[in-house]
């Protein structure tokens, strides 16, 4: 479970530091009205655990019902943003009865649970990548909204490389970049750094080493500046026509735009724009 809110405050200098084996796997900061978020598993490479994966189901919940929390960074601490899965955790049920079928299924189950945990947040979640996000750590990264990555950072999908080809982490990749950079990424399993993944969509902004985080909490301060009530319609409204055809896509962008006319905070917008102010955003 995820520290109770406000504990364990994460200075910018300890991007890269390894706490003990005590700490928490997963960390908490709320600032600003920004909930960072921060993998703690670095002597594991913070590979996805049951205890992790379930650490951030709760994190996620937790935020998505508290109105305080505008927007979301989601960083690692030590060299590697995430490794995917945990291996050694998942070849040791190789010896169930069924080799592990039953189990691995509930696993990548669970997993995509925590990835659409992430695109139906109300939040917005900014991913800060310092390292290396492979597997379903890149899985993870390309289920984010936005992505601040440093010049270090790199991303791949090499289950390929070992047998076990890259399915689940193929759905948001294929979402968000072009279907031939995808399909290189995974038939080839090698890694790409931050500029190439820029350059395919998979990461909008490189910044130099160790300046990630600071650049991703900028980025998620902007959006908290903005009604989220406005931002919540916006984000639920661009994931659902992405997968509508075009002419259906029109129909229901054009009726949230309506309806999205009706809300406090769009006649607020507007008037604050027709007469040269700053909005007041009541978040409704």
């Amino acid at each position: 479970m995820p520290p109770a809110k406000g504990k364990n405050p994460m200075p910018k200098s300890a991007a890269a530091s390894v706490p003990d084996a005590s700490a928490p796997i997963l960390l908490r900061e709320d600032r600003d009205g920004i909930a960072t978020l921060i993998l703690n598993r670095p002597q594991a490479r913070n590979a996805l655990s049951e205890a992790l994966i379930d650490g951030l189901s709760a994190a996620l919940k937790n935020i998505a019902a508290d109105r305080s929390v505008r927007a979301v960074v989601l960083a690692a601490n030590g060299p590697v943003f995430s490794a995917g899965h945990d291996l050694r955790e998942m070849t040791a049920h190789r010896n169930d009865p069924d080799r592990g079928r039953a189990y691995f299924h509930w696993l990548f189950e669970r997993s995509a649970e925590i990835m659409l945990s992430v695109v139906h947040l109300p939040q917005p979640v900014v991913a800060c990548v310092q390292g290396m996000a492979t597997a379903a750590g890149c899985q993870l990264v390309a289920s984010c909204d936005l992505v601040v990555a440093s010049e270090a950072a790199r991303f791949s999908t090499p289950g390929v490389q070992i047998g076990l080809f890259c399915s689940a982490p193929m759905v948001p990749l294929s979402r968000k970049v072009a279907s031939n950079h995808a399909m290189e990424m995974l038939l080839t399993g090698e890694a790409i750094t931050a500029a190439r993944a820029r350059e395919i969509g998979l990461v909008n902004r490189v910044v130099s080493v160790s300046r990630e985080r600071e650049e991703a909490f900028a980025l998620a301060r902007t959006i908290a500046q903005k009604s989220t009530h406005i931002v919540k319609i916006g984000k639920e409204a661009f994931y659902r026509q992405i997968e509508m055809q075009l002419t259906d896509a029109y129909r229901y962008g054009a009726g949230v735009m309506a309806e999205n006319m009706l809300a406090h905070d769009a006649a607020e917008g507007i008037n604050a724009f027709l007469e040269k102010r700053a909005p007041k955003w009541e978040d409704r």
